[in-house]
């Protein structure tokens, strides 16, 4: 079985305004901040949504971290965090298209 190469992706979507609000409140909620913060290795940062997301795609040679490329600047940033937006939150919000998105968030220490 060999590999499908995939060389051209859209990635481009568009959210409906409710729905974007919807999800811009979840990803904002107190207590998942908390709980991201929390699991950051180090102890008494906070973390702030950029309201910045992406839909994850395959990974090629134009795309090596599987994003597009205006976002690999926060991959390797020392002051954001690229998180999976949880899949409760996309029902919740009734985005189904796309099915994944990342959600950057800055670090305040």
């Amino acid at each position: 079985m060999g590999f499908k190469i995939i060389e051209n992706f859209d990635a481009n979507f568009i959210l409906a305004s409710e729905a974007k609000e919807t999800l811009f409140k979840l990803l904002n909620n107190s207590e998942f901040v908390k709980q991201i913060s929390q699991q950051l290795s180090e102890k008494r940062i906070s973390i702030q949504f950029t309201e910045l997301l992406f839909q994850p795609v395959p990974y090629s040679s134009q795309t090596p971290k599987g994003m597009p490329q205006k976002f690999e600047k926060y991959h390797n940033s020392d002051e954001h965090i690229i998180i999976n937006v949880p899949p409760t939150f996309m029902f919740k919000a009734k985005i189904f298209n796309p099915s994944r998105l990342c959600a950057i968030y800055r670090l305040i220490k």
